[in-house]
Order: structure tokens, then C-alpha cells, then sequence
């Protein structure tokens, strides 16, 4: 037989590192569960978001208030992965406590099939970067947790994403200086978190001359532009986290109070079909499994 040997495929952190270096402008919408991972997974985007306030909210039913453990989000990284093809960006909080338990966090999301993790300069507790009374540490305590993550990491493919939350407490310039030396430390990806204008996301994006990401949370402190404009200013990853959760809230909300009616005939929101959900969540396969082994 021939000798020759089967392709090896890309790795998924791979692929996002080559979008990342063809200056594709990369759209993530966040997912929270695994009907939002699927359905965002068969768009093909060239990379989705592991909200944590999405999961927090969908799995815990509780705030993103720096309550879900380091477990409860690597089992969604690794189911998120698991089953999804898109290379998946993983919120990571904190790294869920001090060097040691980033150097473990970041090991787990990248075995967990993760293509990169973001990490943020928040006090533990952490709050959802969109809501009041965040507290960030020392800038070099937050250095030393990028020089661990970097070096914990298995392959330089593996994204680290850093983020700043000093832009609401400290102001843009002390966020500006944060980025810059998470930058010299080794992140990937620079994330100012919370940005209030047009003004200061043009002067983010002619900071730096690394990937810079961007957060676009419908209800935020930060003005949605479109991809173009974003481009324009300089960023090269949106993600758009709130997008699935805050859709599926409002279309379950006002189905379930017209089903209070008695009835489902006057919804006011369309219905996935019931053989397209069947589709989405690999019955066919099912079924075929059955035919081929049925007595």
C-alpha cells in the first residue's frame, strides 16, 4: 500500500490564529448553551464566544457576579467544544483566583478543546463588565497572571485575550496603559473593556498594532457599530454576547405568556420547526443508527 499518511487537521486554535493573521475582521456571537452554540455553530463564523454572563445565567440561574466555579465553566468549554467546529473564544473571568489557579484554568479551557481564553484584571469577586462597582488589581499583579498564561499554555496557537475593566473606575488613559503592558507581557489579544464613545474606541484602536477586540453589548456603555465602521477604527474581533440570550429571553417570554392564554395559535414570535430542532440535535443520526440495527 501507498506510504503516504493522512492529512493532520487544523487545530481550531490554529485556524483562528490564521484568520487573525490574514486581517479577517472576525464577528463572534456569543453562546450560552448548546442549542445557542449549534445553531451559531452551522453559520460558520470564524470564531464563537463562550459568554459568561450567558452561561452563569442559563446554567445557574444567577448573576455574573464571580459566583459560577472554575468547574461549573470548563464543563460548558468542554461540551461547548465537543460538539460545535468553530473555534471558540472562553470567557475565563478571573482565572477564578490567583496565579496558581490560572496557570490550572488556562491548561483546562485549552484541553477542553478551547481555541482561546479571555482574562481579566477584575477584584474576585468579578462583575459583568457592563454593570456598576468593578474593581480591578494592581496592573503588574495582573501582568504576572498574563506571564502565567502564556507560559502555561500547551501550544502559542492558544489565544490569550486580556482585559482591562479599568476604563469605568480609573479612566481610558490608566485602561490604555493596562493594555499596553499586557501587551509587553504576552497577550494575544487586547480587550478594553466598557469603552463609553465613538471617541474612545478610535483612540483604543490607534494604540496598539495587535489584534484588538471589542465588546458590543446591546443595553451597554459601549456605542454598537456595525463590522465596517469597527474595522475602520481599528478593532479586528467583535463579540456580540448578549445578542442569543437577550433574543431567546424575549421570544420565551412572550411565548410562555401567550401559552398563560390557553393557546399557542396567536404567538407573536415564529417557531423553529419541530423537524429542523430534530435536525439541529442529530436525530437523523439516530434514526439511521436504528434502521441499520434494527432486528
Amino acid at each position: 500500500m501507498s506510504g503516504a499518511s493522512p492529512t493532520k487537521p487544523i487545530s481550531k486554535p490554529a485556524r483562528l490564529r490564521t484568520v487573525l493573521a490574514s486581517g479577517e475582521f472576525v464577528i463572534a456571537p456569543g453562546v450560552f448553551d448548546m442549542i445557542s452554540a449549534k445553531l451559531a455553530d452551522r453559520l460558520e463564523f470564524p470564531a464563537i464566544y463562550m459568554t459568561g454572563y450567558g452561561v452563569v445565567a442559563s446554567h445557574l440561574g444567577l448573576p455574573d457576579a464571580g459566583i459560577a466555579s472554575y468547574s461549573d465553566m470548563v464543563n460548558r468549554v468542554e461540551r461547548i467544544c465537543a460538539l460545535t467546529t468553530t473555534p471558540l473564544i472562553a470567557d475565563g473571568d478571573t482565572g477564578y483566583g490567583g496565579l496558581l489557579n490560572v496557570r490550572h484554568t488556562v491548561r483546562g479551557y485549552e484541553s477542553a478543546g478551547a481555541a482561546g481564553i479571555q482574562l481579566e484584571d477584575q477584584e474576585i469577586p468579578k462583575k459583568c463588565g457592563h454593570t456598576p462597582g468593578r474593581r480591578v488589581i494592581p496592573t503588574a499583579d495582573m501582568v504576572r497572571k498574563i506571564e502565567v498564561a502564556v507560559e502555561a499554555r500547551h501550544s502559542d496557537d492558544f489565544l490569550i485575550v486580556a482585559r482591562t475593566d479599568a476604563r469605568s473606575s480609573l479612566g481610558l488613559k490608566e485602561a490604555l496603559h493596562r493594555a499596553e503592558e499586557f501587551q509587553k507581557a504576552g497577550a494575544d489579544v487586547l480587550f478594553i473593556e466598557a469603552p463609553e464613545s465613538e471617541t474612545e474606541l478610535e483612540q483604543i484602536g490607534k494604540s496598539f498594532d495587535v489584534p484588538l477586540l471589542v465588546n458590543m453589548v446591546e443595553g451597554g456603555k459601549t456605542p454598537l457599530l456595525d463590522a465596517e465602521r469597527l474595522r475602520a477604527l481599528g478593532f479586528q474581533i467583535a463579540i456580540f454576547p448578549a445578542t442569543g440570550f437577550l433574543a431567546a429571553a424575549a421570544a420565551l417570554d412572550s411565548a410562555y405568556r401567550q401559552l398563560h392564554t390557553g393557546s399557542t395559535e396567536r404567538l407573536q414570535v415564529p417557531l423553529f420547526k419541530f423537524e429542523d430542532m430534530n435536525r439541529l440535535m442529530g436525530f437523523e443520526e439516530i434514526w439511521e443508527f436504528e434502521r441499520q440495527h434494527a432486528d
